[in-house]
């Protein structure tokens, strides 16, 4: 019996860094913030840790020509950007905190595509961490 066909899909372009594209890859690792954050009555009562990384594509455009902070994307600002979104107010999900924050970061034109990870660390004792890992694309490039 000859299997059904599949329908075409034309992908987003998937490199983070690549010369040919003219994207610069900007990362944030293991930044761990106390957060609030659950569904459940207790989470709504105590902070908990939550663990976030960022791989960015960014477009390059000239690059730092002049070596001035200003020609390029801010780790520093992105992250005091995601602090600023966790510790903002309650979330009871990780896939909205997720949101959230690809979303602040996709508000620099220049960031191209995120990949947003966070994780719970204190929710199981035989599992290091929970979370979930979302990718957005910057629509207003």
């Amino acid at each position: 019996m000859p299997m059904p066909a599949t329908p075409a899909v034309t992908p987003f372009p998937s490199a983070i860094a690549s010369a040919q594209s003219g994207l610069r890859h900007v990362f944030l690792r293991d930044l761990v913030v106390v957060a609030s954050i659950g569904v459940y009555k207790h989470e709504h009562e105590t902070p908990q840790r939550v663990r976030i990384n960022l791989d960015l594509a960014v477009r390059e455009g000239e690059g730092p020509r002049h070596d001035d902070l200003a020609e390029v994307v801010c780790y520093e600002k992105i992250r005091e950007r995601v602090r600023d979104v966790v510790l903002d107010r309650h979330v009871n999900l990780v896939e909205t905190m997720a949101e959230r924050i690809a979303e602040s970061c996709l508000t620099d034109p220049r960031i191209r595509s995120v990949r947003v990870r966070v994780e719970k660390l204190d929710v199981f004792e035989d599992v290091t961490s929970v979370g979930v890992e979302i990718e957005r694309f910057n629509t207003l490039a």
